[in-house]
């Protein structure tokens, strides 16, 4: 699982940063890549990665201001002329359906794949074989969800030295004792497959929060995550602006990452009121509060470990 930051800026773009959107690639777990908002030129920011659009079938919107939706009715017209067939599933808040419905029926853009398009409420919105995905809304000027998506846990490793003491070679039955709680060999024997399986791999975290102000009431759901995506949209002298305009600052998301005991912190969602010489500062505050704490820019690639 891999994070991949295509645009990083708040409101406005600026020649540093491009606005919000983060792919999420899973294409080793489920041969897809899901996409976290989409703001204005993001199918040009795609261009130089190497994410082929047609992979992405699952887009999940936080919220409906335009530095987060402006880019999603190119990427959708386009996605057709890039060899994307399959469904493709986007989630948001009530009106996104009516907003891509509009842009494409007012432009005449006809999609050579299968849409759908889901409203969604606090609460788990997606259970599949591998992944989970919860919606939480949050505290901003109009509606908006942090998204926590949630690995399964994979099943142990099958204990073939343990099986080859007892005379079971590998063959078929292998698989057997994988995919069934009892199997009967040959001569009568059962075999309990809690006996013959590993402790199962803890599934990883990966919490993805649309712009806010940061609240105790988010510490729940973000709670030990591997990874925090969160806005900080200013800096810590500038706590008083980041409430009035429902936002957050680096600090304050760094604080939530402690009370939350996730185990890395990436910052996005960067006012253009800074520049690169301040970025050091930035990562600086945060990092005195929460040491393991990355500064997303633009292409910006994280990958996210599997659990020792």
């Amino acid at each position: 699982m891999q994070l991949t930051f295509l645009g990083t800026g708040a409101g406005v773009p600026s020649k540093e940063r491009n606005v919000t959107s983060v792919a999420l690639s899973v294409l080793q777990e489920v041969n897809s890549i899901w996409l976290f908002d989409c703001g204005e030129a993001t199918q040009h920011q795609i261009l130089r990665t190497s994410i082929k659009p047609r992979k992405i079938n699952k887009i999940f919107i936080t919220h409906l201001h335009g530095d987060h939706i402006y880019g999603l009715p190119g990427l959708l017209s386009s996605r057709s002329f890039q060899a994307g067939d399959e469904l493709l599933t986007v989630y948001g808040p009530c009106g996104i359906k009516e907003f891509i419905e509009t842009s494409l029926r007012i432009s005449g853009t006809h999609l050579t794949y299968p849409l759908s398009i889901v409203e969604l409420k606090e609460g788990m919105i997606l259970d599949e074989d591998k992944f989970t995905v919860y919606a939480k809304q949050l505290d901003h000027g109009v509606e908006s969800y942090g998204y926590r998506v949630v690995e399964k846990d994979k099943p142990g490793e099958l204990l073939v030295a343990k099986l080859k003491e007892i005379g079971i070679q590998p063959g078929p039955i292998y698989r057997e004792i994988k995919e069934n709680e009892v199997v009967i060999t040959e001569n009568g024997t059962s075999l309990h497959q809690k006996d013959f399986i590993g402790p199962s791999k803890k599934g990883r975290v990966i919490t993805i929060m649309g712009d806010t102000r940061t609240k105790d009431a988010h510490v729940s759901f973000v709670k030990d995550s591997d990874v925090l995506v969160h806005e900080a949209t200013f800096m810590h002298g500038r706590s008083d602006l980041a409430s009035d305009y429902f936002h957050s600052t680096n600090t304050q998301a760094a604080e939530l990452a402690v009370k939350s005991d996730v185990k890395q912190l990436i910052l996005s969602h960067i006012s253009s009121r800074y520049q690169q010489e301040d970025e050091e500062n930035i990562l600086l505050e945060a990092r005195n509060i929460f040491p393991t704490t990355y500064l997303a820019k633009d292409f910006f690639e994280f990958e996210i470990d599997n659990h020792n």
